[in-house]
């Protein structure tokens, strides 16, 4: 090959290469979202709890509402036990969106720096504070071995808020998974626990415990966020169809278990008996549904409060910057789409 034609070719690829890394350096920057897909992704991994308090993921999975609007994409899901551990996988990127409770995903916008946002609320109330039927007030816990379910989640933080605010001394506080919280409780090892449906109602129900208090007692309205949708900012921005899908999915379940409650609870039931071995009685389940609002709306208004609790709590050693923390713009496209009315982010859509 002579000289000059070798010089034209390399000529050739190195403009040929100048202008692939042109346009692959178009709009970018490392404050640059990355670049959405028109094509999704092959799976989408799903995190939630086997939990009455995640109705609405059990029944956008089993009723495959998910399914239907991700098309070609397969829906990959995870069960977890408790927020922190949910919260590592997002952070490992072994999972893409997360069903979590309120704290958690306060945790996990904190230790992610903002990599992680909150997309959607879930569910409202079914939290409540059980005891021995002889403990008649909250003074009377002082001494007292009262559960949660894990370290920093949402009750614990409720919890110790209380412990706090009541000056109440000396009070226990004993981290157990639910179903060892109902064995405990059962064998006279607890005075009581803070806990999410159904594990509250199951303690009454089924263990001679009685509410001392219920969460919604102590929030405006009665509402505060006990499960809301949380997702990794990079999938978010490089799938926003994906996840806008499993939105579209996550309104129709609710719309459904809504106008079709017996058989929603019967679909929770079945899965919360696949999942844990065990299914609840009818008044349970009946106790359980009872307590808790299914709503995309996340109730944003609480945030600023939930993050100071945390450090009332200590559980983490300052407030929260909340900057940032939502992004609902892919639920109110999804809203849109099914003729509902926009949610409000309360401000936390500002940096």
């Amino acid at each position: 090959m002579s000289t000059s034609r070798t010089l034209r070719l390399l000529a050739a690829v190195t403009a040929a290469l100048a202008l692939a890394a042109g346009c692959s350096r178009a709009g970018s920057g490392s404050d640059t979202p990355v670049q959405a897909q028109a094509q999704g992704p092959a799976e989408v991994r799903l995190g939630y709890f086997p939990n009455v308090t995640h109705a609405p993921a059990i029944i956008g999975q089993k009723k495959e509402f998910y399914a239907k609007e991700l098309g070609s994409t397969k829906l990959a899901v995870t069960n977890f036990n408790a927020g922190p551990e949910e919260v590592n996988a997002l952070l490992g990127k072994s999972l893409d969106i997360g069903f979590i409770g309120s704290g958690p995903a306060i945790n996990a916008f904190t230790k992610s720096e903002g990599e992680i946002q909150l997309i959607s609320g879930a569910v409202s109330g079914g939290a409540q504070l059980v005891t021995k039927a002889d403990i008649t007030s909250v003074d009377q816990l002082a001494g007292k071995n009262i559960a949660t379910p894990s370290l920093g989640n949402t009750q614990d933080v409720a919890l110790k808020k209380l412990i706090h605010d009541k000056n109440i001394k000396d009070v226990k506080i004993t981290n157990l998974d639910n179903p060892k919280t109902l064995d405990a409780f059962r064998k006279g090892e607890l005075d009581g626990a803070w806990l999410p449906e159904p594990w509250s109602s199951r303690l009454v129900l089924d263990a001679g415990a009685k509410v001392l208090l219920d969460e919604k007692t102590l929030w405006p309205d009665g509402r505060f966020p006990t499960t809301v949708i949380i997702v990794r900012k990079q999938f978010l921005q490089q799938y926003p169809q994906t996840v806008q899908a499993i939105l579209r999915g996550h309104v129709n379940a609710i719309e459904w278990a809504k106008s079709n409650e017996a058989e929603a609870k019967t679909v929770v039931n079945a899965t919360l008996k696949e999942l844990a071995g065990s299914s609840l009685s009818q008044p349970v389940l009946d106790s359980a549904f009872k307590a808790i609002e299914l709503t995309t709306d996340p109730i944003a208004s609480t945030f600023p409060q939930l993050a100071k609790d945390s450090v009332t709590a200590g559980i983490v050693k300052q407030t929260a910057d909340l900057k940032g923390f939502a992004d609902l713009s892919a639920l109110n496209e999804a809203l849109k789409a099914t003729g509902k009315p926009a949610v409000d982010a309360a401000g936390l859509d500002k940096k």
